[in-house]
């Protein structure tokens, strides 16, 4: 969201190695914004530093989780020695803004148990006749232009 309309950047490719098979996946322009005129890859994160030379990339953002503080530093090592500047965004910068309090529900790796965790506050948080509202970031993975929003207000819409 921080780069979407933002006149300031242009995305031209996102890399990945999380989650199998995701490098096949682009980002419809639709999801993008109204500057992208076409979709924006996704390459295998491995060719970072040939795709950095290739379209003369100025700066790269590191925008995903579970990582080492040396894992970190290693691919700020390689997007470097590309010629590239590094950066990492900011809680300000990506943060949705609300109103209303917020409980936020992290790990540091995947499987560490946020789902069961955010049922159980969840549930807590109802116990006392109040409303929740569960928000959870982007998966980018599945048809991209059908998930832009989904809404589950119970578990058949989890089904489905």
């Amino acid at each position: 969201m921080y780069f979407k309309d933002n006149p300031y950047y242009e995305v031209v490719f996102f890399t990945a190695s999380q989650i199998p098979g995701i490098e096949k996946i682009s980002v419809p322009k639709e999801i993008a914004g109204r500057l992208y005129k076409k979709d924006i890859p996704t390459y295998p994160e491995e060719q970072l530093s040939e795709l950095i030379k290739k379209f003369k990339i100025s700066e790269v953002i590191l925008a995903y989780s579970d990582l080492s503080f040396q894992e970190i530093m290693h691919k700020a090592s390689i997007v470097l020695a590309a010629g590239a500047s590094f950066r990492l965004l900011g809680p300000n910068d990506t943060m949705i803004k609300s109103k209303k309090p917020v409980i936020s529900i992290c790990a540091v790796r995947t499987g560490a148990g946020k789902s069961q965790t955010s049922r159980k506050v969840a549930d807590i948080i109802k116990s006392f006749g109040l409303k929740v509202v569960a928000v959870r970031h982007p998966m980018s993975y599945g048809d991209l232009k059908e998930q832009i929003v989904q809404r589950f207000a119970s578990y058949k819409d989890l089904d489905k």
